[in-house]
């Protein structure tokens, strides 16, 4: 008999073959279909990164306009859905509202004939375009107030951020807004990328794919840390207490949110950009007190664990870049989800061209030949 070898959390052990992103961790290297993440913040909008993703090519000029055209005019979502919104509680967090939204999404398109290119590009569109509608309707209909409509001639960072506003944003906030949503977009085989390919194994529809994936990124060891992070930094409360928390965080062997990562031994490279962004930022709208707590806290954890190789990973900055344009903490990870969605569809996409489902086994511990006690017994 094979005896397998176990690793807690399948640590290490290739899932899939892909051709989407690769990471190199010692190097702090990340590429989206070979192309740097550099590059791509540098140049790229997030709708032209999709197409890249879930494409596999850098669209034509003709290609892009044809897709963002598709995207923007079809982001109204079906009233049924808002009125079902309307019925969550507003206590509620947004991403189980985001994933119970997205779940129902798939009961207005039946076809689910997925191998047809059409209903791969139809599902693709719908999914990019209504996912920020619906974050957006939530976080306003939760106030008690009718959710903004959608604005055809405004691009994807701009449009949402006025859905969630009502307020047309500065064109420096849409773009480094753009710009997170690019750095977020991908990231090889994580916890909810995994969870997408493994639903979408079964041969479900993407709507049941991406609904999954949302469920996963919500929590705190995922997508959820950055909203952590913010709380923790709010805890901190100031620069003079950042090596105190640090030090007693070591101590008790306590995760630091936003620092450390699974693959990176070095700085994010997400990281590094979305600290730029914070600046950029800050050298229009002023500073805050909490980007100096983290710088702090940068220098002491590196000082304490820069040699066992933990770092800032893209939480850590993400959140004051929100914080900053004045996002609420709770909708951190909804737009990191916005931003997924992309590589989810891609890897939707892969999975569909070799699949065969995911079916792993398990190493058993449990007792055998036991006896059966009857209730009056027990």
């Amino acid at each position: 008999m094979m005896v397998c070898e176990y690793r807690p959390g399948l640590e290490g052990i290739p899932a899939a073959q892909s051709d989407i992103s690769s990471v190199d961790g010692l190097n702090g290297v990340l590429e989206y279909r070979g192309i740097s993440i550099e590059k791509l913040a540098e140049r790229s909008t997030f709708l032209e990164t999709s197409y890249l993703l879930i494409w596999g090519v850098l669209p034509s000029a003709q290609e892009l306009e044809k897709f963002e055209y598709e995207v923007r005019h079809h982001r109204r979502i079906k009233y049924r859905i808002r009125d079902m919104m309307k019925c969550f509680p507003e206590s509620g967090h947004p991403m189980d509202a985001l994933q119970a939204s997205t779940a129902a999404l798939g009961l207005f398109d039946s076809q689910r004939d997925l191998y047809n290119p059409k209903y791969v590009h139809r599902s693709v569109v719908q999914l990019l375009a209504t996912i920020p509608t619906m974050v957006a309707a939530f976080q306003v209909m939760r106030k008690g107030n009718d959710p903004v409509e959608p604005r055809d001639d405004l691009d994807y960072s701009s449009n949402f951020l006025y859905m969630l506003t009502g307020s047309e944003p500065d064109s420096l906030v849409a773009r480094i807004f753009d710009v997170c949503l690019i750095l977020h977009a991908e990231h090889t085989m994580n916890a909810s990328t995994f969870s997408a390919r493994v639903t979408a194994s079964t041969l479900t529809d993407p709507y049941a794919v991406v609904a999954s994936a949302v469920g996963t990124l919500g929590g705190p060891l995922h997508g959820g840390a950055n909203e952590e992070v913010v709380r923790m930094l709010e805890e901190i409360g100031s620069v003079d207490n950042v090596r105190p928390y640090v030090e007693n965080l070591i101590a008790r062997k306590a995760k630091i949110m936003g620092f450390g990562h699974r693959v990176y031994k070095v700085k994010d490279p997400r990281a590094k950009i979305l600290q730029g962004l914070v600046e950029k930022l800050f050298s229009k709208f002023g500073q805050d007190k909490y980007y100096e707590i983290a710088q702090e806290m940068e220098m002491v954890v590196g000082e304490k664990l820069g040699h066992k190789g933990v770092y800032p990973n893209v939480d850590f900055y993400s959140g004051l870049v929100y914080r900053k344009l004045k996002i609420p903490t709770d909708l951190f990870t909804p737009i990191f989800a916005i931003a997924r969605v992309a590589g989810w569809l891609a890897h939707w996409k892969e999975q569909l061209v070799e699949n065969r489902i995911f079916r792993p086994t398990q190493i058993y511990q449990g007792l055998h030949k036991q006896d059966y006690i009857t209730l009056g017994e027990r």
